[in-house]
C-alpha cells in the first residue's frame, strides 16, 4: 500500500526549514521595538566573596544611561524560585537557599548577577558598568563536589552546616543487603558524568515591555513554554496576577532543556520597562551563556551489582553525588530524583537501594539538559552491566539477555515504581547486533591490530521515561479564508512541530500543509500549555491535535450537510472543500466558515495516566590511535522502539542530533574550573564541541512496539539519542583500550590527551 500523503507515518519534509535556512527566521534578538533601551548585567568576577558597591551614582549619571538597578533597588522582588522541593529519604523536605535576582552582599559563583544597567545602547551600558566599583572580600572556594563533602570543607551556605543540599532515594535498603549477602559475584564501578554547557546556537535574549494604561507586562523571550515562564515570573518573582503578563516566544534556536527556566534578566527587563516607560532589551553573549545559563549532568556515581552463579542480577546499590552548583536551580533537585528512578534500566532487578545526594559548590547551578537524569542513569547501568559481563565471562550480549525483563512479563513495574508497558528488549539488541555485524568484530579487531590500532565495539541497551502523565490542550480553528489554525501550548525549539502537527490536521481536513498555521509561544492567544520538555510535545500534543481535528471535521460536516442536502456520513474533505462522495457537489471551507454563526473550532485535551518508555540499542565500533589518543568512530548502529513513528524524517533528525550530543559528551566536552572557581572553559575557544566531520554515518532503524499508555501508541524520541549514546561509545572505547593496552577504566570525556595518558599509565 502506498504511504498516505499526510497523516501519521508520512515522510514529510519540514515546512519550517524554508524560512529558517534562508534567513527569514524571527528570533528574540530580531525584535527591537521603537524607543527600545538596552541592558547589560554586571556579573561577579569572583567565585565566592562578600561584596559592597561604590560609585553607583557615577554610573547612573553616565551620559546615555537610563537606569541602574542594584539589589537594594529591587527589594520588592522575591528570589528566583526552586520549584522542585523533594521529600528526602528521612521524610523531611530539603532546605532551599535564597537566590536573589541581584546579589546584595555575597556572590557564590563567577557570573552571579550584581547590577543591571539600562542605557541607550549596549556599549553605553557596558561603559557605565565599568564605573561601578565592586569591593570583593574573598571567601574560600570549593568546586569539586567530593571535596565539598570532606570535613572542614568551605560551606557555600554556612547556615545549613553542610554542603549537602538533599539526600533523596529509591528502593529497599534492607532487602538489597539481603540480596548482596547471597551473591556469587559483585561488580563495582565508579563513573563520572561530566558537566556540560548547552551551547544552543541562539544565546538567550529578552525584551520587556509595560503598558501603563492596562498595567500589563509583555516579555518576548526564547523559552520552552511561555505559560510556565509566565507563571514563575508573575507568581514567584514579581508577585502579580499572571493575567497581567504576556509571554511571547518567537523562533527559538535550540533549547535542550536549558531554556525551560526563568533567568534573572527576564524579571529585570520587565521591572526596568515598567519604571522607565520604555521597552528594555537584553541579549546575552556566548561567554555569558557559559557562566549564567544552567549547566547539565555533573555526577560522580559509585555502584555495585550483585549476581548469582548464573549471572542473574540479585541486587543493585547506587550512590550518586549530583552537583547543584551554588544554588538550587528551578527544577534542579528533580533531575537526579527522576534520573535514579530509571536506575534498573531494561533489567529485572528486584532489590534496589539508591541514594542521590545533591552537593553545593562555587559553580554555575545545574538543571535539566537533554534527557535530564535519564542519560546519567542509562550510562551508569550500561557501564556496570558491561563490566559485569567481562568479569563473569558472559560477555556483553549474554549478560544482558539473561537479565532483560522478558516481553511476556510486560507490563512490568520496576523496583522504583516505573511501569514499562510494552517492548521487546532482546529483539532490538539482536537486530542491532545483526546490522552491526557483531559476530565479525573479532576479525576486524585483528586487522586493526595489524596496523597498530586498537579496535573496540560496545553497546548500550537503554530505556527512558518521558511524556510524563498529563495532557496538552489543542484547539483547531477554521479561518474565514478556508485555512486552519492550530493553537497549542507546546513550544518548538527546532523539532518540527508545525510539520508533525500539520500533517495530522492535513489528513483530517483535506488541506495542504501551507494552509495550516501552528500558533505556539503566545500566552494571550493560547489558553494554556505545558511547554516542551521531557519528549512530551508529540506524545501528548498529537493525540489532542488528532481529536481536535476530528471534532472540527464533525462540525464542518454538520454545516455542510444542510447546504449539500446530504448526510454527514456521505461527505469528505478534499482540497479545501467538502464534497458529497462520488459526485461533484461541493462547498468550500471558506464558504462553510462564512456561513457559521461563530468560529468553528475543535478543542480537545487527551490525557494519559503514565509515562511512556522509549527503548533501544546503540552499538558503536571505533578505533584508537595509541600514539596520539585519537578516537575514530567507524560504525554506529541504532535500533529503537519508539512505539509509533509519526514522521520518519523528523524522527531521524531527532535521533541523529541527540546521538551527536552524546558522542560530544563522551569524547569532547569538558567543563573545567580552577581551584579559585574560575571557569577555564568559558568560550568555544576552550570548550570543545563535536564537529560534523568527527561524526559517523548513523545506521538508524526502528523496531517499534506501540505503547499502550499513549492514545496513538507513541513513545517519544526527542532525548533518546543522548540516553543511548554515551555508554555505547565508552563501552566500545573501554574494550579497545582494555584489549589493546590493559586499561582498566576510563571516564568521560575521553579526549585524546586522556586516552593517551590512560594508555601510558597502563603500560607502566
Amino acid at each position: 500500500m502506498a504511504p498516505s500523503k499526510f497523516g501519521i507515518g508520512a515522510p514529510i519534509r519540514r515546512k519550517e526549514d524554508a524560512a529558517l535556512v534562508t534567513g527569514h527566521g524571527r528570533y528574540t534578538d530580531d525584535y527591537t521595538p521603537e524607543g527600545c533601551l538596552h541592558a547589560y548585567v554586571l556579573r561577579s568576577s569572583m567565585a565566592h566573596a562578600r561584596i559592597s558597591l561604590s560609585n553607583v551614582e557615577a554610573a547612573r549619571d553616565h551620559p546615555g544611561v537610563a537606569l541602574v538597578l542594584t539589589a537594594e533597588d529591587i527589594d520588592d522582588l522575591k528570589p528566583m524560585p526552586t520549584k522542585a522541593v523533594m521529600p528526602q529519604i528521612d521524610g523531611t523536605p530539603h532546605k532551599v537557599p535564597p537566590r536573589p535576582v541581584l546579589c546584595g552582599d555575597t556572590v557564590r559563583h563567577v557570573g552571579d548577577a550584581i547590577a543591571f544597567i539600562v542605557a541607550k545602547d549596549v556599549n553605553t551600558a557596558k561603559s557605565a558598568a565599568e564605573l561601578i566599583e565592586v569591593d570583593y572580600e574573598p571567601l574560600p572556594v570549593v568546586v569539586d563536589i567530593e571535596k565539598a563533602l570532606e570535613p572542614g570543607a568551605t560551606l557555600i551556605w554556612p547556615e545549613f552546616g553542610t554542603n549537602k543540599a538533599f539526600v533523596l532515594g529509591h528502593g529497599d535498603a534492607a532487602k538489597t543487603e539481603a540480596a548482596f549477602a547471597k551473591a556469587a559475584h559483585v561488580t563495582s564501578i565508579r563513573v563520572v558524568n561530566n558537566r556540560l554547557v548547552s551551547n544552543y546556537m541562539e544565546v538567550r535574549a529578552c525584551v520587556g515591555e509595560y503598558d501603563e494604561d492596562s498595567g500589563r507586562y509583555t516579555l518576548t523571550a526564547g523559552t520552552q513554554g511561555g505559560h510556565g515562564a509566565r507563571d514563575v515570573i508573575a507568581k514567584d518573582i514579581l508577585d502579580i496576577d499572571p493575567a497581567r503578563l504576556r509571554v511571547i516566544t518567537p523562533d527559538v534556536g535550540g533549547g535542550f532543556g536549558t531554556k525551560i527556566f526563568v533567568y534573572r534578566e527576564y524579571p529585570l527587563c520587565l521591572v526596568a520597562a515598567q519604571r522607565l516607560g520604555k521597552p528594555v532589551k537584553w541579549t546575552g553573549e556566548r561567554m555569558e551563556h557559559f557562566v549564567t545559563d544552567a549547566h547539565g549532568r555533573d555526577n560522580v556515581t559509585t555502584a555495585e551489582l550483585a549476581l548469582d552463579s548464573d549471572g542473574r542480577i540479585l541486587g543493585l546499590k547506587i550512590d550518586v553525588l549530583a552537583a547543584m552548583g551554588a544554588y538550587l536551580h528551578q527544577y534542579a533537585p528533580f533531575i537526579p530524583f527522576v534520573g535514579t528512578s530509571m536506575s534498573t534500566g531494561l533489567y529485572d532487578v528486584s532489590a534496589l537501594a539508591v541514594t542521590a545526594t545533591g552537593v553545593y559548590a562555587n559553580t554555575v547551578p545545574t538543571d535539566a539538559y537533554r534527557g535530564a537524569g535519564r542519560p546519567e542513569a542509562a550510562y551508569l547501568i550500561e557501564r556496570l552491566i558491561e563490566k559485569a559481563g567481562l568479569e563473569t565471562g558472559l560477555g556483553s550480549a549474554e549478560i544482558r539477555r539473561r537479565n532483560f525483563v522478558a516481553s511476556d512479563r510486560l507490563p512490568y513495574t520496576t523496583a522504583t515504581g516505573r511501569m514499562y508497558d510494552t517492548g521487546d528488549f532482546a529483539g532490538h539488541m539482536d537486530k542491532a547486533m545483526e546490522v552491526a555485524d557483531w559476530a565479525g568484530f573479532a576479525e576486524r579487531q585483528k586487522q586493526s591490530a595489524a596496523v597498530g590500532r586498537y579496535r573496540g565495539i560496545g553497546m548500550c541497551c537503554y530505556i527512558e521515561a518521558c511524556a510524563f502523565p498529563g495532557g496538552e490542550e489543542a484547539t483547531v480553528e477554521l479561518n474565514g479564508d478556508g485555512t486552519v489554525t492550530l493553537l497549542i501550548g507546546t513550544q518548538t525549539n527546532g523539532q518540527g512541530h508545525a510539520t508533525a502537527y500539520g500533517q495530522v490536521i492535513a489528513e483530517h481536513l483535506g488541506l495542504d500543509l501551507d494552509r495550516i498555521e501552528v500558533i505556539q509561544g503566545d500566552t494571550d492567544r493560547v489558553r494554556k500549555g505545558g511547554g516542551t520538555g521531557g519528549s512530551r510535545s508529540i506524545p501528548l500534543g498529537l493525540p489532542s491535535v488528532n481529536e481536535a481535528s476530528k471534532s472540527l471535521v464533525r462540525k464542518i460536516k454538520e454545516l455542510a450537510a444542510d447546504r449539500l442536502e446530504a448526510g454527514p456520513e456521505d461527505l469528505e474533505l478534499v482540497d479545501g472543500s467538502v464534497r458529497v462522495v462520488g459526485t461533484d457537489r461541493q462547498v468550500t471551507l471558506a464558504e462553510i466558515a462564512a456561513a457559521a454563526p461563530e468560529t468553528l473550532a475543535g478543542r480537545e485535551e487527551v490525557k494519559q495516566a503514565e509515562a511512556t518508555y522509549p527503548n533501544g540499542t546503540h552499538i558503536c565500533e571505533l578505533e584508537v590511535d595509541p600514539d596520539t589518543g585519537d578516537v575514530e568512530i567507524l560504525n554506529y548502529v541504532i535500533v529503537d522502539d519508539f512505539g509509533v513513528t509519526v514522521n520518519p524524517i523528523l524522527l531521524a533528525g531527532q535521533v541523529h542530533g541527540g546521538t551527536a550530543q552524546a558522542i560530544s559528551q563522551a569524547l569532547c566536552e569538558r567543563t573545567v574550573y580552577d581551584e579559585e572557581g574560575q571557569l577555564l572553559t568559558a568560550s568555544l575557544l576552550d570548550y570543545q564541541l563535536i564537529r560534523a566531520e568527527d561524526l559517523p554515518d548513523f545506521n538508524f532503524q526502528t523496531r517499534n512496539v506501540p505503547s499502550t499508555t499513549n492514545a496513538l501508541g507513541i513513545k517519544g524520541a526527542g532525548e533518546a539519542g543522548t540516553i543511548g549514546g554515551c555508554a555505547s561509545v565508552m563501552n566500545a572505547l573501554q574494550k579497545a583500550l582494555g584489549d589493546g593496552a590493559g586499561v582498566g577504566h576510563i571516564d568521560m570525556p575521553a579526549t585524546p590527551l586522556r586516552v593517551w595518558e590512560a594508555i601510558r599509565a597502563a603500560r607502566g
